[in-house]
């Protein structure tokens, strides 16, 4: 027997498609009730360049994430310098929207200016020089938002492969305290947003438990750590459903809710061995890891379209403790993976082709809603 959400998504359904056979129906009012689902959105979509791009982006999504508007690089990229332009745009176009406001992301070992690690002669500053640097940011940006930007990924992708914590300059210079003052001082200049820990690969076991036992710690401090991202990068084989159900209710355990942050799946033959997202990879060009650039086959849609539906499902399962699904990006031409680890291959990850046209993906996301379980 149906339940009342399904009932309820079906009826939004019935609606979307008596408004006329062009007019998809709307992911943020399909799901409802059940979690946000949003996009990351990139600066020629937040300035209203990208007009196509805006449509896709106003009509489906409840919350937005900015692909590098609010990364230290472009905010702060000198010292006493910050460029609030772009970041200004995107939090007004958010609202204008009246969508959930993401801010991504305060601390981060990659995008980040040599300066702040520094001083004037090239040399590594001390511990206190940099958690001054560190508090001084997070003060000037979280609390020029305060209120306005519901959620920061504040630490992203503290953690290696293997469990142990990442030696990054953060690290190196400060020590793993650092995490905890980035989560203090972002709550001190907004209590009311929530405070995220985001990492890619957290399905497999090792960098789980590494996670695991640090959102422990955080918490047996009293850090005010209230959600742990899941990226979400994934392929048509990675993670197995049975380990993305088993990371979800993990980190429900410890009482932290989960979001799904950067989600995307790549279709492309892996440049690597390893399942990661390490923005650093980079790979000589290859044809064999460049099949479809003339176009995806149907047959691969389809794989396409039962990996995101076996998501989905999972995603539902957990709506208790899910509170969005943001894909990282909003069209395939949008997206990261078009350049990596591979400059110039041509990805089909998302749920809308380069023309901003809804992929057989986007159709099976919708009847996971409507039938609360995958499409066959």
């Amino acid at each position: 027997m149906p339940n009342r959400r399904s009932i309820a998504a079906t009826a939004l359904l019935i609606v979307s498609m008596a408004a006329g056979a062009q007019t998809p129906p709307s992911l943020k009012n399909i799901y409802r009730g059940d979690f946000l689902v949003g996009s990351a959105i990139n600066a020629d979509q937040i300035t209203g360049k990208d007009s196509r791009g805006d449509a896709v982006i106003e009509s489906q999504f409840n919350t937005i994430s900015p692909e590098n508007a609010l990364k230290w690089e472009n905010i702060h990229p000198r010292p006493g310098v910050y460029d609030f332009d772009i970041p200004d745009q995107y939090v007004a176009f958010g609202e204008k929207h009246h969508m959930q406001i993401v801010g991504h992301v305060l601390v981060w070992h990659s995008q980040t200016p040599a300066w702040v690690f520094q001083d004037d002669k090239g040399n590594l500053v001390d511990r206190e020089t940099l958690l001054k640097r560190l508090h001084d940011h997070i003060q000037t940006v979280v609390g020029r938002y305060k209120g306005r930007i519901h959620s920061w990924d504040v630490v992203n992708e503290a953690v290696n492969e293997d469990g142990t914590m990442r030696q990054s300059l953060w690290m190196k210079i400060i020590g793993e305290d650092y995490i905890a003052k980035a989560f203090q001082w972002a709550h001190e200049a907004d209590p009311q947003a929530q405070l995220i820990y985001n990492d890619y690969s957290l399905e497999n076991e090792a960098k789980r438990n590494g996670v695991l036992a640090l959102i422990a710690k955080l918490k047996a401090q009293g850090v005010p750590v209230t959600t742990v991202g899941l990226q979400g990068h994934s392929s048509l084989t990675w993670p197995s459903i049975e380990a993305e159900d088993t990371t979800i209710t993990a980190f429900a355990t410890l009482g932290v809710k989960v979001a799904i942050t950067e989600l995307d799946i790549d279709v492309l033959p892996s440049a690597t061995s390893q399942q990661t997202a390490d923005v650093s990879l980079n790979f000589a060009q290859d044809p064999k890891l460049n099949p479809y650039f003339v176009g995806l086959p149907i047959s691969v849609q389809q794989e396409l379209a039962k990996r995101y539906a076996d998501l989905f499902a999972v995603y539902l399962k957990h709506r208790d403790v899910v509170t969005r699904v943001t894909f990282w990006g909003v069209t395939d031409g949008d997206s990261w993976r078009n350049d990596w680890p591979i400059k110039g291959r041509t990805s089909y990850p998302l749920l809308f082709d380069r023309n901003g046209q809804p992929k057989p993906a986007f159709d099976a996301v919708i009847r996971v809603a409507t039938e609360g379980k995958p499409a066959n």
